[in-house]
Order: structure tokens, then C-alpha cells, then sequence
């Protein structure tokens, strides 16, 4: 994924609940305030936690199906469940945006609570230690705690998720129609300065900065002509925040505004990259101009 030191068109299957007001978890003899899409207020039972893991389904969505290799895009609050402070550990709501879940790369338990159900749905999962296996706790949580994660699902984008657009070129750069497209750079001198162009534009609302914003892309550096990273090779769409200088500099000013829906090709000499560090995980040195095509799947 870009980030700032290494760094038919599908719109957002989005759905939201707002007249869902939380609901009861019968099993844990928990109660869960608040509307979907919003901060929850977990009342815990008085006690121990429970034992094994537990899962239960909150308000249920009618929207798509989590698939085994969907990218979920989720709001989600995780405590410690602990029967005495039962405080919060980790957050979306203070971060600002919702958070990308891979299925297939999440935890265990927190994995199987969440395939298969729909969008617009809250899940409720508590998860004993043996059911984290791999996962980087969140500051504050002990190797023995139990965590509960309230999630909100907002959204579901297949790893095949891409726009409809045909080709098109950019200072002799070109690109093909279809999924993944074509990245053909020429055998010339590149560009000087940042450019970009939209090759299809999508029917969505405009990325704003502060969103968290999916897509598939493909990047080649252009003295060497050769693709360095491509999401559609690795699997699925990656998710990323824009606007608060987390991404390159071209992807900013290339993406901001850019509705969903959209497709972008642009050139990004190295000040508008990664600057004189380069990128050596990449391959890429402080005087590599590149080249990106980029599908804008959802903002949200």
C-alpha cells in the first residue's frame, strides 16, 4: 500500500441501520446502546467473563455477504472484558474513520464471527485468548485478557472488485480497458512535474480528505518500466486514509475529490512521491519517477 515513507463501476455496498438502537447479547447478559454506525454503550454483566467464545448477531443487515476473501469495512469498539473495569481498549471513533478488516488475515474468533453476515449487521464477539492467535494487541491488553468487539459492518469489496473504464494515456504513458488494466510505460525521459488524469469517472460522492478510501491499483517505476505492486496480483482491494499526508503526496492530489467509481492514472516524479529516501522495500530510489493506475472502489 502507498504510504507516506514507504508509504460495471462498484460504488460502496453501504447500508445504514438508523433505527437499529443496539440490542441484547442473551448468552453474555450484555446490553448494547446506541444506533448502527455510531459509538456503542456496552453494559457488561456483573461477574467472570464467560467462557469460550461467544458470538452473537446484534441487528441484522440486508446487504452483501461477507465472502472468505472480502475486504470488510467496519466501525468497531473492543473492550477488555474482565468483570471488574471492563475498559476500552481500542476504538474507530477515535480515530475518525471506519477500519479495513481482512477476512482470511483477522484473528481467529473474530474471523468467524464476521463471515458470512451481511452488511448493515452488528456483531458481537468475545474472544478468549486461544481465538487471537497472531494478532498485535492493542496497548494495555495482557496475553490472558478477554477482548469484545462490538462491530458495525459498512461495507464488503471482493478481491475482483474493480471500475468498469477503458483505456486511455497520460505523457505517453498507457493504459488498457478492463480489470486489472494494462500498465504500458514508454522508453522516454519522464515527465518533470506531477501529473493526472481521471480515464473513467465514477457515479459516487467525491473522496474528501479524512476518508478512508478503497481501491485497487498498480504502480511501475518508469526508468526500469516495471510494476513494483499491484493489488490485483496480491489478492485484494487496500484500503488507506487520505488527505492527513498518510499517502504520497500525488495520491492526494490526484484522489481528493475523485468520486467513487472513478479510475486515475498518474505520474509522480519523486517529489511527489517518496522524496530523496526513495523506497528500498520497493525498489525505488530518491530519483524514481512512478506511475500509478488507480481504481477508487468506495470512500467512506
Amino acid at each position: 500500500m502507498p504510504h507516506r515513507r514507504r508509504t460495471a463501476a462498484l460504488l460502496p455496498v453501504l447500508v445504514l441501520l438508523a433505527g437499529c438502537s443496539g440490542g441484547v447479547a442473551r448468552d453474555l447478559g450484555m446490553t448494547v446502546d446506541g444506533p448502527f454506525g455510531a459509538r456503542p454503550t456496552i453494559t457488561f454483566a456483573g461477574g467472570a467473563p464467560a467462557a469460550g467464545l461467544k458470538v452473537e448477531e446484534l441487528a441484522t443487515g440486508d446487504g452483501a455477504r461477507l465472502g472468505a476473501d472480502d475486504t470488510a469495512i467496519v466501525q468497531y469498539t473492543a473492550h477488555v472484558w474482565d468483570g471488574r473495569e471492563n475498559r476500552l481498549v481500542d476504538s474507530t471513533f477515535d480515530r475518525g474513520t471506519p477500519a479495513a478488516f481482512p477476512l482470511g488475515e483477522l484473528p481467529p474468533g473474530l474471523d468467524g464471527a464476521l463471515r458470512g453476515r451481511r452488511v448493515g449487521s452488528r456483531v458481537l464477539a468475545a474472544l478468549p485468548p486461544d481465538q487471537r492467535r497472531g494478532a498485535r494487541l492493542p496497548p494495555g491488553v495482557g496475553p490472558d485478557d478477554e477482548l469484545v468487539y462490538v462491530v458495525d459492518i459498512l461495507g464488503a469489496h471482493p478481491k475482483g472488485a474493480s471500475v468498469e473504464a477503458g483505456g486511455g494515456s497520460l505523457a505517453g504513458v498507457r493504459v488498457s480497458a478492463g480489470a486489472p488494466p494494462g500498465l504500458e510505460v514508454p522508453a522516454t525521459a519522464p515527465p518533470a512535474a506531477f501529473e493526472a488524469k481521471v480515464l473513467a469517472r465514477g457515479q459516487g460522492r467525491g473522496t474528501r480528505a479524512g476518508q478512508l478510501v478503497v481501491a485497487q491499483y498498480e504502480g511501475a517505476i518508469w526508468s526500469r518500466r516495471r510494476v513494483f505492486e499491484a493489488t490485483w496480483t496480491s489478492g485484494r482491494p487496500k484500503a488507506f486514509r487520505i488527505g492527513d499526508g498518510g499517502v504520497p503526496k500525488g495520491w492526494e492530489a490526484a484522489l481528493v475529490g475523485v468520486p467513487a467509481g472513478s479510475r486515475v492514472l498518474m505520474v509522480v516524479p519523486p517529489s511527489y512521491g517518496y522524496g530523496p529516501a526513495g523506497d528500498p522495500a520497493h525498489g525505488i530510489t530518491g530519483t524514481d519517477t512512478l506511475v500509478y493506475v488507480v481504481d477508487v472502489i468506495a470512500a467512506y
